[in-house]
């Protein structure tokens, strides 16, 4: 474990990487407008769900081998570009539904809509690289190399990242929801957040895919 200076400014760091905007902020706050707070939320933990592979991955060398292995990285690129390019295309060609079908669609979503947006924001970081490389490349700068056990300090620094993580994804998708508590009755309004949202994932999912390989 680092000393305390170098905690904190690991912490500082942390936040400032997740004011970022990026797919996994994005999924976030498209579900918050699209659904309500609940769904952002549900989202969000979704997406943090996804940064315990990459953190177990780097601890036991997975994402060495990811960014040493140009196979390895041009795979992961593109199934990341493409569920992006999905996730895209998917909201821009949604159509709008009356207000009276959308509360009543709200209402009998249950479980299995919101399992269905947890693991939606679960691949979304998954099949992210740059979120492996940000893990391997990061969190190593604040290990000490002396430390007894590299991997459970890995471990340690990934749980405070998402410790950090998990605040600022619950305060986007609360101010999220509520930037759009006045559109979200509207199914029209709806159609352009998706169509403007889709736009983004589109562009990101082209993003990712010219990553250059390592």
């Amino acid at each position: 474990m680092p000393d305390l200076p170098h905690l904190l400014a690991f912490i500082a760091a942390g936040w400032l990487l997740n004011l970022t905007p990026g797919p996994d902020v994005l999924y976030i706050v498209a579900n918050s407008l699209r659904s309500g707070v609940r769904a952002g939320i549900v989202g969000g933990f979704g997406v943090l769900t996804g940064c315990f592979v990459h953190i177990f991955a780097a601890a036991i060398g997975v994402g060495t081998l990811m960014a040493t292995s140009a196979a390895a990285f041009t795979v992961l690129k593109y199934v990341g570009a493409a569920y992006l390019l999905y996730l895209g295309v998917r909201m821009v060609l949604s159509r709008a539904s009356p207000p009276a079908d959308l509360q009543e669609a709200a209402a009998a979503s249950g479980q299995r809509g919101l399992k269905e947006i947890f693991l939606g924001g679960f691949w979304t970081n998954v099949l992210n690289p740059k979120v492996a490389l940000f893990f391997l490349a990061f969190l190593p700068q604040f290990v000490d190399v002396g430390a007894p056990s590299k991997a459970l300090a890995f471990i340690v620094l990934g749980l405070i990242f998402i410790s950090t993580g998990t605040i600022w994804g619950l305060g986007t998708a609360v101010v999220a929801a509520k930037a759009a508590s006045r559109v979200r009755q509207s199914g029209q309004a709806i159609v352009w957040i998706n169509r403007a949202l889709g736009g983004v994932f589109i562009y990101l999912g082209i993003r990712v895919a010219m990553l250059e390989t390592r």
